[in-house]
């Protein structure tokens, strides 16, 4: 059965077939796969309210699992290492995907509040990868050419998209566990993650990343805004022991494996939306095309 969250025809499918447990892995993480910024946000604020309150309305739902993001923690030069599930951001979000989780999250708190007997597990993913899905860090590391903030080499943490459904699937099973970290082992950097992908990488200013960043979606190779841009620069790290601990959950993939299973679902190719690519082309000649087609052209030779 399909039905758009945002509809209040959504409280009467819940109710009016019993449902006990509900799965919500609603929350967009690009506008592209939205249809535009306005309409990512009101199917990821709007459908959530209107799925949380078709959830306190049903008695049968006694348990709710959510898919949030571990962007909620923000990305800045005061982080800690590793942040645990009790620990806020130390700058917020301002925008995009991870601004609405964060809102997305205080719905689920309130929903918590008002019907104490509904078990909760809100999973707080890294960021998702692997050879299947399309995400804006994929789109990133699928550029014939890979910027990188000027003096930063972040940390980075993955993980594959298969334990990304263990992870649900596991938690589905068990009581309500609160906020739960979910990554693969140990770290990449941004620059470890280029030379992976077989991809040469620039350097830019990262107060020019936002005007590469437009111009990449000019072309529409990649959506990518600012909270992704300071995670390129400032990183981030999870701690994962409550996800063993708790949710009893061991990814089959480390940060570096996830990424490399893209990797190599992308590698010696270039992205089929460059509209100036041809079929066969290596990265180095996307890289030399899309530097000629961005760069002016001297009067001389007009």
């Amino acid at each position: 059965m399909r039905a758009d969250i945002r509809s209040p025809l959504i409280s009467r499918i819940i109710s009016g077939n019993d449902v006990d447990t509900v799965v919500h892995m609603g929350v967009i993480a690009t506008p592209r796969a939205g249809g535009g910024r306005a309409t990512q946000k009101e199917i990821n604020v709007i459908g959530t309210m209107q799925l949380l309150a078709a959830c306190q309305r049903a008695e049968s739902v006694t348990k709710l699992i959510v898919k949030s993001t571990a962007g909620v923690y923000g990305s800045s030069p005061r982080d800690p290492a590793m942040f645990t599930e009790d620990m806020s951001a130390k700058r917020m979000p301002g925008s995009g995907w991870a601004r609405d989780s964060v809102e997305v999250e205080g719905y689920v708190r309130g929903l918590s509040r008002r019907r104490e007997d509904i078990e909760i597990t809100t999973l707080r993913f890294a960021n998702v990868i692997g050879p299947r899905i399309r995400t804006a860090f994929t789109d990133h590391f699928s550029l014939p050419v890979i910027p990188i903030p000027f003096g930063f080499d972040a940390r980075l943490q993955f993980v594959h998209e298969d334990d990304c459904v263990a992870a649900i699937a596991r938690a589905v099973s068990l009581p309500g566990l609160g906020a739960v970290n979910v990554a693969g082992d140990g770290i990449i950097t941004v620059s470890q993650a280029a030379n992976i992908a077989g991809r040469p990488y620039v350097l830019v200013p990262r107060m020019a990343t936002g005007s590469i960043t437009d111009l990449a979606k000019r072309f529409g190779l990649m959506d990518i805004g600012s909270d992704q841009v300071d995670l390129l620069s400032f990183g981030r790290g999870l701690d994962t022991r409550r996800m063993r601990e708790d949710l009893g959950f061991e990814p089959a993939y480390t940060t570096r494996a996830a990424y490399e299973d893209f990797a190599r679902a992308t590698k010696g190719r270039v992205l089929d939306r460059l509209p100036f690519a041809q079929p066969g082309w290596t990265a180095v000649q996307a890289a030399e095309a899309a530097m000629r087609a961005v760069t002016p052209t001297p009067e001389s030779e007009k």
